[in-house]
């Protein structure tokens, strides 16, 4: 740049702002390949592939619910571990006066 910004045409400072527009995208691009290439060696050290780690599936559970524990009477296929919310047919049979024992598997 021989001329000073203040003394350049209109056209001039186009130019010059598309290549300053240039520059930034460029600028970007190559931090966010570094930043990825970081990235990918972190994982790597600590024994990890990044697209492992940025699944969605969850790698160290077995997805088992439980073993049953309560059945209903009025239908067997129904089971519930006594693990979180109570199914319905429970809640009703408790509300009938039924004792949660008489429901055991």
């Amino acid at each position: 740049m021989s001329k000073t910004i203040e003394k350049m045409n209109l056209d001039e400072l186009k130019n010059h702002q598309k290549e300053i527009e240039n520059a930034i995208k460029t600028f970007a691009q190559k931090k966010r390949v570094e930043a990825l290439a970081a990235v990918r060696q972190v994982a790597k050290d600590h024994g990890f592939v990044l697209e492992e780690l940025l699944s969605s599936k969850p790698s160290g559970k077995t997805g088992t619910k439980g073993v049953a524990k309560y059945a209903n009477p009025a239908d067997v296929s129904q089971t519930w571990t006594g693990r979180g919310r109570q199914p319905q047919w429970i809640k009703d049979a408790l509300a009938a006066g039924k004792p949660l024992e008489s429901m055991a598997i």
